[in-house]
């Protein structure tokens, strides 16, 4: 059975690390022949794909005025291709791969849903291109597949047609992230200038309104307060001292000597390693990968009550607001914590992952989606 995978890019982020995972771990069981449509470019992560055997075309929009030959070019490539089942991820990918899809009678067509307000967002036309979606779901779609039982309700909310709609949440690569060793996240401390002694607050994300930095640089003011000496790590594009709005908010603090800005990088399982904390601070989330990873990592973990948070992490580890005060207070309840305590937090949370959210629950969850019959 043939699944070709649409999505608008092949940067790194959480559902494309997940789109990832996905073919990967399926492909080894060969049950199913997986490409994917990346309607901009190959990015890092069609690059690693294809580097491990996975089908990638990219179809080089660039701007609104691209669309029409982006989607003349997306018809053609799955006239040929002939799949099974056509597999859109986020709002672009669902409105051009599920029309492109419905006009070649795919027999079964799969939308993705990452996000969960949208309107949290900068882009209007993203907010616009989601009410459209939701009328079109009616018609194009056969299953809506939601990363998160908020991101469900959500949409359900703005007029996406129910009866269609099913949650299987992202899946881990238990292994690779347990694998990660002490050894590997002292070495990233050293690579910063950070001792095994101290104190390290983390956060992985693109840098981004909605996933709000700005605030993890304020919970940090707040923090330093009462610990001068923590140091702050933030990982993921465009953290970077290059970034002057991010520059600017951490000098505005005077904290340039207790913040490391590392960028992207390949390795964040040995980053997360290398923190004490890991800190979310988003607005608002789906299925919030990067908590996932952390927990997996064996980091401490705090984050506010956005998304499916409340799955993955003990009602302690959540900020009562999403805002300086509520995360300050979580973290430093940790920072004085006892380390016997903390060491079982961290084991149970683990272990809920691993249950529940391992690779393998989720793959089986898909395969079974491509299998079935439509109604």
């Amino acid at each position: 059975m043939k699944i070709v995978h649409i999505i608008i890019g092949l940067n790194v982020g959480g559902a494309e690390l997940m789109l990832k995972r996905l073919v990967l771990h399926s492909q080894k069981t060969n049950q199913f022949q997986h490409s994917i449509i990346s309607l901009t470019d190959d990015g890092v992560i069609g690059s690693d794909l294809q580097d491990q055997g996975i089908e990638v075309h990219s179809l080089g929009m660039s701007s609104t005025i691209t669309v029409p030959r982006t989607m003349a070019r997306l018809r053609k490539l799955l006239k040929n291709l002939q799949p099974d089942v056509v597999q859109t991820w986020m709002y672009h990918a669902d409105f051009l791969g599920g029309l492109a899809a419905k006009s070649l009678n795919v027999d079964k067509i799969i939308w993705g849903i990452r996000t969960t307000d949208v309107s949290q967002g900068p882009s209007k036309l993203t907010v616009h291109l989601s009410k459209i979606c939701a009328k079109l779901s009616y018609s194009i779609p056969d299953v809506i597949v939601c990363a998160a039982h908020v991101s469900k309700d959500y949409h359900i909310s703005i007029g996406y047609d129910e009866s269609k709609m099913m949650v299987i949440p992202n899946g881990f690569d238990v292994e690779a992230l347990s694998s990660t060793t002490e050894e590997e996240g002292s070495k990233v401390r050293k690579e910063i200038n950070l001792s095994d002694d101290d104190t390290v607050i983390g956060t992985v994300g693109r840098f981004n309104p909605v996933k709000n930095q700005k605030l993890f640089v304020e919970v940090a003011a707040n923090l330093v307060k009462d610990f001068p000496n923590l140091k702050f790590m933030m990982v993921g594009r465009d953290n970077t001292a290059d970034n002057k709005e991010l520059t600017s908010w951490i000098k505005h603090y005077n904290l340039t000597d207790n913040f490391r800005l590392l960028g992207q990088r390949n390795d964040v399982p040995k980053c997360l390693k290398a923190m004490d904390i890991f800190c979310l601070h988003s607005k608002t989330e789906g299925f919030p990968n990067v908590v996932g990873e952390a927990i997996l990592s064996e980091t401490v973990s705090v984050a506010p009550d956005v998304g499916d948070v409340r799955v993955l992490l003990d009602d302690e580890s959540i900020a009562t607001s999403n805002d300086t005060a509520g995360i300050s207070d979580v973290i430093r309840n940790y920072l004085n914590y006892p380390k016997d305590k903390l060491e079982d937090k961290v084991s149970k949370n683990k272990e809920n992952v691993i249950t529940k959210y391992s690779m393998n629950v989720v793959l089986d969850k898909f395969h079974s989606l491509y299998s079935q019959n439509k109604n």
